[in-house]
């Protein structure tokens, strides 16, 4: 059985596929470290096995032109792209918040933050006071002496819950496989491309505020632990050769600190 089948198979089933999002998670996670530029050839083995028809992905790279965050030129018969200074701009923030490493010890100070919305109603939120907003309107700051389980259950919505669960899936899929290079290197892409869209889409809850049944207790530190598991072969199929394309330049030390 094709190891990655569980993670391809909720990629395609989750709604019509964005094919230009899992383009943008390739970047943030295979090229930025190495030298910027992706030639089509390799971007294109690497994503037809995830399923992404060439037709797709050609569509995809025309509309990120289009829209601004991609850049293209010619390398012999092959098309290498970019992202764009205006793409960088609205990437470079998205990269910090996905790759920030997990907590593992739970937090001894804590900041009640209300910040008032844009039609002036207050957004309270509990955090761990080393990451509490600095643009909150109001903070108090102390302990935290008790939380109730129903507290717990409130911070998790459904939608959130329902995602975490999916990445839970992705998580068990992997945790017994064995993969080689481009597997490894697919496999990676699909995790980051989930986890992605989670960290973008819902507040990141303190594991010490997770429900008793939630998903996943501490969700970026399993995703980390599987990150990391994947790299070494993930990196080396960056490499290597890929069909008509060259092993791409030297991955930057920085590379390896993702996680923490």
């Amino acid at each position: 059985m094709d190891p990655l089948s569980p993670l391809i198979t909720a990629l395609h089933g989750e709604g019509r596929l964005r094919v230009w999002s899992l383009v943008i998670t390739v970047f943030g996670d295979m090229v930025q470290h190495r030298g910027g530029g992706i030639s089509t050839a390799r971007l294109g083995r690497l994503l037809g096995r995830v399923g992404v028809e060439p037709g797709a992905l050609r569509t995809a790279l025309s509309r990120l032109g289009r829209d601004g965050w991609v850049t293209s030129a010619r390398s012999g018969r092959l098309s290498i792209y970019r992202l764009s200074p205006d793409g960088l701009l609205q990437f470079a923030p998205a990269t910090t918040q996905i790759y920030a490493a997990p907590r593992l010890h739970p937090a001894t100070s804590w900041a009640l933050s209300v910040t008032l919305s844009a039609s002036g109603e207050p957004v309270t939120a509990l955090h761990p006071l080393d990451t509490a907003p600095e643009e909150a309107d109001c903070q108090v700051t102390g302990t935290l002496s008790h939380i109730s389980e129903a507290f717990r259950r409130r911070s998790l919505s459904a939608p959130h819950r329902a995602a975490l669960s999916a990445l839970s899936a992705d998580l068990e899929a992997l945790s017994s496989a064995s993969l080689p290079p481009l597997e490894a290197a697919a496999a990676r892409v699909l995790l980051t491309h989930r986890w992605r869209r989670i960290v973008l889409r819902f507040p990141e809850i303190p594991f010490e505020l997770m429900p008793a049944d939630a998903p996943l207790a501490n969700p970026r530190a399993a995703v980390a632990q599987a990150y990391q598991s994947l790299t070494p072969e993930a990196e080396a199929w960056l490499d290597t050769s890929a069909g008509d394309a060259s092993p791409m330049p030297a991955a930057s030390p920085s590379a390896f600190l993702r996680f923490g």
